[in-house]
């Protein structure tokens, strides 16, 4: 017996991906069979209007062919309760417990959709009203924190009142199939490990581009901006599971406490390292798929001389025995030319070859790992090309999940649910992970803030700034659409 109860129920998040996941999940048959759903947020609703909210989250946000019928939806809304909440006020949370089913017996998850600034005050009020006790878990959402100091002020908080256990940070991407499937690949495959290190490893890349701005977030991400709403969790934290040893065992400490050794050995940045291995972009006017777009600065919430960046590249660099001198390059960005998330892990040359030098513009073997739009995974050899004589060419071993498998694909957020309300903190972000990560982000967010001229622009459907090219080229790499186009 389960009940969730949403902070920030009626947000954009809410609607569009929590809601949707938890339905899902319902429609799948795998919640509790008494199951209970509480949205609760500021605006002052009945149970009925905010099940009115829920339906038309589910149909706006569901796919047609997993909506369900009329009467599921039904179902899942007789299940759906709502609370009007606001952190300051005490008698607010009294009347949420009493829509929470016996808090000291049975499992309550409290999820906080909101801004991280009302975390505490949220679970100050639950814990005063005896509604965290050893069987409550909270999920946080990011951004937790602005930078180290801060994450660590709101991660001492936490603990005056949960335990580490109950604290549930949550990374979307971590929920991804194919992000776990990144543990499978290299630790149930015994040809990939011996290669798996400085000795065959060119480089390593790691590229999350969107097509979309910043919607209507403008406001929020101004004060946020690619690196802290990017890199210090999505892409970093897929650094850490390409990067980490292999676990003891698969058990959520095992392979946390690997991630953790891999952050804290990334190279700290100097100021003069910043300059020379980071960069920092901002999307101007350009068209995506055909169709106008307006620059970051035009965004609704946007100042107009906006310094925050959209883009962001970096070359980083991990200090340990496996890794030394292999440069790991991270690059997201809105207002890309195409919407992906790819690892490209590109093998050294050989160091000879038999078929002479006049075989063409010819890439190193490399494992291309897809999460989106698509997911799968290529490698990369070479051949020989049907005909007379021996013209190598790259030829690709693709295994595509969605054709392997005839298994339901579970979406993230769902996934991620359904982790947190078994118990499972494998998928989810420890404190000390956490902080590790700030540490290392930390001195470039300093150096630039000290720096007025690094932003580059960029064109909106481009691949970011030509700084972001040469940042590999000048160690004789390039991110993987280049090669194509050349």
């Amino acid at each position: 017996m389960t009940t969730f109860v949403l902070f920030g129920g009626t947000g954009d998040l809410a609607k569009r991906k929590i809601i949707p996941a938890l339905y899902s999940a319902f429609l799948n048959g795998r919640l509790d069979s008494d199951f209970k759903f509480v949205g609760a947020a500021r605006e002052v609703l009945s149970d009925d209007e905010f099940r009115i909210r829920v339906a038309a989250s589910i149909n706006n946000h569901t796919n047609s062919d997993t909506t369900g019928t009329a009467e599921q939806i039904n179902a899942f809304l007789a299940l759906t309760f709502y609370c009007k909440i606001d952190a300051r006020l005490d008698a607010d949370f009294v009347e949420l417990k009493q829509k929470i089913i016996d808090p000291e017996i049975h499992a309550t998850l409290f999820y906080l959709a909101t801004g991280p600034d009302i975390f505490i005050p949220i679970v100050k009020q639950l814990s005063s009203h005896k509604l965290v006790g050893s069987h409550a878990r909270v999920v946080l959402e990011k951004p937790l924190g602005r930078d180290a100091q801060s994450a660590r002020d709101i991660n001492q908080a936490l603990r005056t009142y949960l335990k580490e256990n109950q604290i549930y940070r949550i990374d979307h991407y971590l929920g991804k199939e194919m992000v776990q499937n990144l543990l499978a690949l290299r630790f149930a495959n015994s040809f990939l490990e011996p290669l798996w290190n400085r000795k065959w490893i060119q480089d390593v890349q790691i590229s999350i581009s969107e097509q979309v701005g910043v919607e209507s977030r403008g406001e929020f991400y101004d004060h946020t901006g690619a690196l802290r709403d990017m890199v210090q969790n999505h892409l970093l934290q897929l650094l850490s599971i390409v990067a980490m040893e292999p676990p003891v065992n698969a058990a959520p400490d095992s392979i946390r406490d690997e991630k953790v050794k891999v952050l804290r050995a990334l190279h700290k940045f100097s100021q003069e390292d910043v300059s020379k291995k980071t960069v920092r972009g901002q999307y101007r006017a350009g068209a995506i798929n055909g169709e106008p777009v307006i620059s970051y600065q035009n965004e609704p919430g946007v100042p107009a001389h906006s310094r925050n960046e959209t883009f962001v590249a970096i070359r980083a660099e991990i200090d340990n025995w496996r890794w030394a001198g292999v440069p790991f390059y991270l690059r997201t960005g809105k207002r890309m030319a195409s919407r992906s998330a790819e690892i490209t892990i590109n093998f050294k040359p050989i160091p000879y070859s038999i078929f002479g030098t006049n075989q063409g513009n010819l890439r190193s073997n490399r494992l291309v790992i897809s999460m989106q739009p698509e997911e799968s995974v290529e490698l990369f050899l070479k051949a020989k090309e049907p005909g007379e004589g021996i013209r190598l060419s790259d030829v690709a071993l693709n295994l595509d999940f969605a054709e392997a498998s005839t298994s339901r694909r579970v979406e993230a957020y769902e996934r991620l649910l359904l982790d947190a309300m078994r118990g499972d903190l494998t998928l989810f972000v420890r404190d000390d992970e956490l902080s590790a990560a700030w540490d290392w982000v930390d001195p470039i967010m300093s150096a630039w803030q000290a720096d007025n001229e690094g932003l580059k622009s960029y064109i909106a459907g481009s691949w970011g700034p030509a700084a972001s090219s040469y940042l590999l080229a000048q160690h004789g790499s390039s991110w993987g659409e280049e090669f194509v186009e050349n």
